[in-house]
């Protein structure tokens, strides 16, 4: 599945992943809150999203923190850790990621954040997320305030039925897409 979506996400003209990361930006009113947290990501490649989206969240008046993605000495990945995003100011990193530059907050600072936007290839109707398989994300979001928004962000093709779940998914409680904007997703049944 990834693979499928993948190469299906590499197909997507500019133009359209454009005017879906505008219509993904404009869905942001709903969700950023004047002093709230928000924990975000910079998309790399061909995920939904663009920097446009943080520089909105920043002018509704959010704290953005961005994840800094490290492996521990045996070569695991390790639970995200954070740094504050100031515009212009994001350095290169592993993996091809944008990053804000050092000084990073602890792992346990996404437990502040009111939602946490994270990046999916595909999001089900029960909150299982299908991730890139590193596994930052579920070793990170355990972490996060019970209360939070975990918030999938996909393409409209990438919000469907069933997602394959393994036992150590962390739920997303909201996808976000282009074209339905923020939708509350249902407990496993």
């Amino acid at each position: 599945m990834r693979a499928q979506v993948s190469r299906a996400r590499r197909t997507v003209p500019p133009q359209t992943r454009e005017r879906e990361a505008a219509a993904l930006a404009a869905h942001l009113a709903g969700i950023a809150v004047a002093g709230a947290t928000v924990c975000a990501y910079v998309p790399v490649g061909s995920e939904p999203g663009s920097l446009a989206m943080l520089d909105e969240l920043l002018a509704r008046g959010a704290r953005v923190l961005l994840p800094v993605a490290r492996h521990d000495e045996a070569g695991a990945p390790t639970p995200l850790r954070w740094g504050v995003y100031r515009p212009g100011l994001l350095v290169d990193a592993q993996f091809g990621l944008r990053e804000p530059a050092p000084p990073w907050l602890p792992a346990a600072a996404v437990a502040d954040a009111a939602v946490v936007l994270v990046p999916a290839l595909a999001v089900d109707r029960c909150g299982v997320r299908l991730g890139r398989g590193a596994g930052f994300y579920d070793r990170s979001l355990r972490r996060a305030d019970p209360a939070a928004l975990l918030v999938a962000v996909v393409r409209d093709e990438e919000f469907v039925e069933r997602v394959p779940a393994e036992g150590h998914d962390v739920p997303m409680t909201h996808a976000l897409t282009p074209g339905c904007g923020l939708v509350a997703l249902r407990e496993s049944e």
